[in-house]
């Protein structure tokens, strides 16, 4: 588990009323915790995500109108369109079936990262556990589609280079740099948004007037850009996953 300084008022209402199923889970997978703590931050922060994401697309569902679309409908079909876009430019015809789990991907790192701003919360993406896990997920998914559009011979085809008689060099290199995505996914969203909360709080504490109002800003604005960065990534290794070599 990791450590933290304080326990935020959703941890310790998880870690009241809900100990219990997470000791018997982690008792079973063999993992350390602290008896009646067993809730980290992270992990509480990153249940109430998904809990607001699951209320909002329940609430969306009930108020979707093609004649009057409400502005929370027009912003997410905005981010919709916006992403099916970019995702035709990259990986080309048949990005279509894609395009549901990029705009996933891209809210919840979003609304992960822009949870900091809210007084009394974290960003879950400040603790290198949840990139890790997106990460990870993002790696088993491009090798997954790559692996379902060409097939296990043919997907494997691609590490080996386009020269045949060098494929004994490229494919290693090839299995390495694919192994070290998962890893550079994690530092980049993990550094940047650890860094920002960081000076954005100690900014707080020294200053609490005016100025902390700046560095929320600039909060904000890396919580988008490292959101589109992820997500931007995530499409370029699809699309190179599911090309089909000449």
């Amino acid at each position: 588990m990791h450590e933290t300084e304080h326990v935020l008022w959703f941890t310790a209402l998880l870690n009241r009323y809900f100990a219990a199923p997470a000791e018997a889970v982690l008792r079973l997978s063999g993992l350390k915790f602290e008896p009646g703590n067993p809730w980290p931050n992270y992990m509480a922060m990153e249940i109430l995500v998904i809990l607001v994401l699951m209320i909002a697309a329940a609430l969306l569902r009930f108020r979707l109108s093609v004649d009057k679309p409400g502005t929370f409908q027009l912003t997410i079909e905005a981010v919709y369109e916006f992403l099916a876009q970019q995702a035709k430019d990259i990986i080309g015809h048949g990005s279509q079936v894609y395009v549901a789990w990029f705009c996933t991907v891209f809210t919840f790192i979003l609304c992960s990262n822009l949870l900091g701003v809210i007084p009394s919360f974290e960003s879950p993406t400040m603790y290198y556990y949840v990139p890790a896990g997106v990460a990870m997920c993002v790696f088993l998914y491009y090798n997954g589609m790559g692996v379902k559009a060409q097939g296990p011979i043919g997907y494997l085809k691609h590490f080996a280079g386009p020269m045949w008689w060098l494929a004994w060099f490229m494919f290693p290199l090839e299995i390495i740099s694919h192994c070290i995505r998962p890893v550079s996914l994690t530092i980049r969203l993990f550094a940047n948004m650890y860094a920002g909360e960081q000076v954005t709080t100690g900014f707080m504490a020294f200053v609490p007037l005016v100025v902390p109002v700046a560095f929320m800003g600039l909060h904000v604005f890396v919580s988008f850009l490292q959101a589109f960065i992820f997500t931007m990534l995530l499409i370029a290794y699809v699309g190179g996953a599911v090309a089909h070599e000449e």
